[in-house]
Formats: C-alpha cells, structure tokens, sequence
C-alpha cells in the first residue's frame, strides 16, 4: 500500500472499498474498517434524490467518528442539479473529494441520462465535472467504464483526457463496458490505456476476489490503486490479505462472529421499515453463509426468517467442528 494524492488530499491507503449502491452502508463500511479497510466511499447518492430531499438520502449519509476516513459518489445527468447535490451534500458531510458516477450500467440509471449513459454523451460529462471543479473548494474524481457497447482505446482515453483536462484530479475505471454490466472478462488493457494517457492517479476496479486478482491489477495496468467491491462481500478481511499480499484463512466460527456483529450494526444503524430491514439482513446472512457442510439448508432457512432475534438463533445453532 502506498499514498496517493488526489488534488491536496493525500490518501494514506491505495486501497479503497468502492461505493456500492445498496450495500455499503454504514454498517457494511463499519465492518469493512475494522478487518483493514483504510478508506470507504458512501453508498452511490443520486443527485436528483438529493435535490429533492428524499428521506432516503439521510439513511445513506449516516456515519460515525470511527467511519473516518470517507469520500462520496454523486450520480446525475444535469450539470446544475449536481452542483446543487454537491452543495446539499457538503453541507451534510465532511469529505476529501467528490466522485462523479459515469459508470453504473443498470436501466434505471440510464433512462435518467447519468451513470454509464455519459459515456455516450461525453460532453454532458465534461461539462459536469467542469461546473463541479470549478464551483466547489474540493477535489473532483470521475468514475468511468471502458466503454458503453465496445471498447475503443482511442474514444476512451480521448474521454478520460477530456475529465482530466476539465477538473478531474482522479480517475476511477471499471474494465468493463456498461453492456457487460458485472459479468465477463476485465479488460487490463484498457485500463492501462487510460493510465498512460493521463497524469491523475488512475484506479482499477473489476473483479478484485483476492489478493492474487488485487495485484494482476496492479501489475497488468500499472494503476496507482484499486477499489475493491463484490470481493468484499461476505469477506471484510480482503482488505488485510491484500495488505499482506496473501489470502490466509478464516475459521467457520470467525465468519459467524463477524456476521453476527454485522447484523447487530445494521440493526443499530439502519433506519427503514422493518420488513425492508429484515430483508436486507437476510441478504447480507447469505454472503457469509458458504462454504461449509448444510450451508446450502442454512441459506434456505434464512430466506423465511421473519425478524432479526430469529436470524441470530440460526446463526447459533449452527453446529462447528
């Protein structure tokens, strides 16, 4: 691990646990930093929720003094409604930079013209970072994919100069195209691309299970850092086996333990109707839940649990040798 400065802001740590709509919440970050996470992002906020004042946005921004230090993601289409976010935002939370979303490729998002549908209109994003960059006292990054139906070197590294040339201070490149969604092959060469084509720090996401795919990023992309999502599921400690540049193993009875205090954050923290809550646990028990003899009964039983206590009452009659 190794710093990277991003505008004035120095980053200790050159590996990152990735904005994740719908997970990475204060209890999943919370978990995430106590097994060796040195630096999160918030869950993806959608400017026009912000704008709006949806109650949701409140839910997304809660932290605590031990959930330091955090950046944020705004995803949008409109220069100035994500202005008008950014300042909402900043207005609620303290953080180092801001990072644009021209990345997430799920319909939702493309029907409003943002996340990965900037790369289709390349000059909606210049002008978004630019407006940012220029009207707020704090470094911009941008999140970017290797392309929306194909990969062309030649219009993706003309994209990533362009974000650098109107403000980006750091960019964020998943190596896979917005028509790949989360599946298929990473394409290293792209991302090397847009690493030798800019003079920011470029990180590398996509496919970061391990340790041994954390350095094939490394070493295939000569990126400045990675963000590790997906891999984090149900596996906080990839953060020190990355540090460490070796998976080591965890016991059945240390993965119960830490799903149990898992659940118990999100109980905590976590502010929605119970039903929805109770789903999310579900959700999270399942990610934990693999790998060892009945784990496929176990993750059944789950799905029809009804409340948090019965969760937990599972999770303790599992039996471990």
């Amino acid at each position: 691990m190794r710093a990277i400065a991003i505008g004035p802001y120095t980053l200790k740590t050159n590996v990152l646990l990735a904005p994740l709509s719908g997970c990475s919440d204060l209890a999943f970050r919370l978990i995430c930093r106590e097994h060796g996470a040195k630096f999160c992002f918030y869950e993806m906020i959608d400017a026009n929720s912000l704008v709006h004042h949806s109650r949701g946005s409140d839910d997304l921004l809660k932290t605590t003094a031990k959930d330091k230090p955090i950046a944020a993601q705004l995803v949008g289409g409109d220069a100035d409604i994500m202005l008008k976010a950014a300042k909402i935002l900043l207005e609620k939370v303290d953080i180092p930079f801001l990072d644009i979303n021209a990345a997430c490729p799920v319909k939702k998002m493309i029907q409003k013209f943002s996340g990965a549908n900037l790369l289709r209109d390349p000059k909606a994003l210049y002008k978004i970072v630019k407006t940012l960059a220029s009207k707020l006292d704090l470094p911009i990054t941008v999140k970017l994919r290797i392309g929306y139906n194909h990969v062309d070197l030649k219009e993706v590294t003309t994209i990533a100069k362009n974000c650098e040339k109107n403000g980006a201070a750091a960019l964020f490149v998943h190596g896979r195209t917005r028509s790949q969604l989360y599946a298929g092959e990473i394409n290293y060469e792209a991302i090397k691309a847009i690493k030798h084509a800019v003079k920011v720090p470029v990180f590398g996401s996509g496919n970061i299970f391990s340790p041994e795919m954390a350095k094939k990023m490394f070493d295939l992309t000569d990126c400045d850092g990675i963000t590790v999502a997906r891999g984090a599921f149900g596996n906080p400690w990839i953060f020190k086996q990355i540090e460490k540049g070796e998976a080591f193993p965890v016991s059945l009875a240390e993965k119960l333990k830490v799903l149990k205090k898992h659940l118990s954050y999100i109980e905590k923290y976590k502010v929605t109707r119970s039903g929805y809550k109770v789903g999310f646990m579900r959700k999270i028990a399942i990610w934990y839940l693999k790998g060892f003899p009945e784990a496929a009964k176990i993750r059944a039983e789950v799905t029809r649990l009804e409340t948090y206590e019965k969760i937990i009452a599972l999770i303790d009659s599992i039996i471990i040798d």
